[in-house]
């Protein structure tokens, strides 16, 4: 016969064995909702833009998408950036020596909306108190917005109101990054095998070999967490493929992909 004592260490052994083996399951295993970053609007408007112009830019010139989407999503903060929405550049390339780049800014730091602004209309409606201004360095990266705004303090809202042009310049940075970057006479090694490695596995397997999730996870070891690479820290690899596994993404090229969906259904599949 169990006594009261037996029951409550018997309970307490229970209670341990189940949080032990929660804390051996990888976050996807953990979570109930495997997509769980698909309950955020600001997630889902951010890649129902990008998704059908990376998709065009992946079988044209040959990047798995999924990766490349789950990049954009961690270095623009899923477009909310104040670099990434004045310039486009949401995967965050630095410019090269002809390039425009967006220059030093002095812009306000709102402490209630806990960002930075850039927006003469936004800035214009909050009081004076709630304005932190600062002289931010230059970001170093390309600025995406046409001439003559490109590089220059002027205008820097244009792409916030004009979605045309937002998508021109998130085009141009995806191909931007899809053939200066990844290619095959680049003079960063990371980037030229990533270039000869996709080259060689759709030449021998066909474009589908590019949606598949190994690929994807590949492809982001390939280009990042190490010195002379898209980023060097160890923990941007891990970065991005949690983005990738938690809105779903391979999931989402492939519901597009194979099967046929549009933006919308595909982003209900589970």
């Amino acid at each position: 016969m169990l006594t009261k004592v037996s029951i409550t260490m018997n309970t307490r052994y229970f209670v341990l064995s189940i949080l032990l083996s929660l804390a051996t399951l990888s976050p996807l295993q953990a979570s109930s909702t495997p997509y769980s970053l698909r309950k955020y609007a600001h997630v889902k408007a951010f890649y129902k833009t990008i998704t059908p112009i990376v998709l065009q830019i992946s079988k044209e010139k040959h990047i798995p998408p999924a990766a490349v989407l789950a990049i954009a999503g961690l270095e623009s903060g899923y477009g909310q950036g104040y670099v990434a929405q004045i310039t486009g550049n949401i995967l965050s390339l630095g410019a090269y020596k002809s390039d425009p780049e967006l220059p030093a800014l002095y812009l306000p730091y709102s402490k209630s909306k806990k960002k930075i602004l850039f927006d003469p209309k936004e800035i214009q409606k909050l009081p004076k108190s709630d304005l932190v201004y600062k002289r931010r360095a230059p970001s170093l990266k390309k600025d995406y917005r046409p001439l003559p705004y490109a590089g220059s303090y002027e205008n820097l809202e244009l792409l916030k109101y004009n979605e045309g042009l937002r998508k021109q310049a998130y085009k141009a940075c995806f191909h931007d990054f899809a053939t200066k970057w990844l290619s095959t006479t680049s003079k960063v090694a990371s980037f030229r095998e990533a270039r000869i490695w996709l080259n060689t596995l759709v030449a021998q397997k066909g474009y589908s070999a590019l949606l598949s999730q190994k690929t994807n996870e590949q492809f982001i070891s390939h280009v990042g967490g190490k010195p002379h690479s898209f980023n060097y820290r160890t923990t941007w690899p891990k970065k991005v493929k949690y983005i990738m596994h938690r809105v779903g993404l391979v999931s989402l090229v492939n519901c597009m992909e194979e099967k046929n969906l549009n933006f919308e259904q595909a982003w209900k599949e589970k």
